[in-house]
């Protein structure tokens, strides 16, 4: 019985006073104003990029032919108006094919307009890097061209193997512009 009792009880007390719903907090009297997106326009190009993708070419080094394949990064400031349209510096390192090894490099980069496509020189150190021999200190000078792809060729020298030319292609992705 004294079991009923308490279930009577707390049946009771379950059943309380409805609970008054406020409803929701009255609409701004001023509308949300956005202002306008100022996106500059696509065909300006000009800022301070990050170009990052990958490289490869052939090169005629120590009286043969061999391929490089690796990567380079290139942070350039391009002012497409002016004479001097780009400046900036590369670094870059690749992997032979047949030789083994590698080079790392180091370039400075200069480019200007010439019949309606962005052209330039690169110039910086070399070092070549081997599995079987100490590193090498060398040099290069090179041309380029930009046609969504960079086609460049370039010609150096590296201690105790001579001059080298070569041939190839960065294909320049941007990550990052300011």
């Amino acid at each position: 019985m004294r079991v009923i009792a308490c279930l009577l009880l707390v049946i009771r007390g379950a059943f309380a006073d409805p609970v008054a719903i406020v409803p929701d907090a009255p609409a701004s009297p001023q509308p949300v104003v956005v202002p306008r997106a100022t996106f500059g326009p696509s065909w300006d190009l000009d800022g301070t990029y990050l170009w990052l993708g990958p490289v490869g070419a052939a090169s005629h080094i120590d009286a043969r032919w061999d391929s490089t394949f690796g990567g380079e990064a290139a942070v350039v400031v391009v002012h497409e108006r002016d004479l001097l349209g780009l400046a900036g510096l590369n670094l870059g390192a690749s992997r032979w094919t047949e030789r083994g090894g590698g080079r790392v490099w180091v370039d400075g980069l200069i480019g200007t307009h010439v019949l309606g496509r962005m052209m330039g020189a690169s110039l910086g150190p070399i070092l070549e890097i081997s599995e079987l021999a100490h590193p090498r200190l060398g040099a290069s000078i090179g041309v380029w061209g930009f046609a969504g792809i960079t086609p460049f060729a370039r010609v150096g020298a590296v201690a105790n193997l001579g001059m080298f030319a070569e041939l190839g292609v960065h294909i320049a992705l941007p990550v990052l512009r300011r």
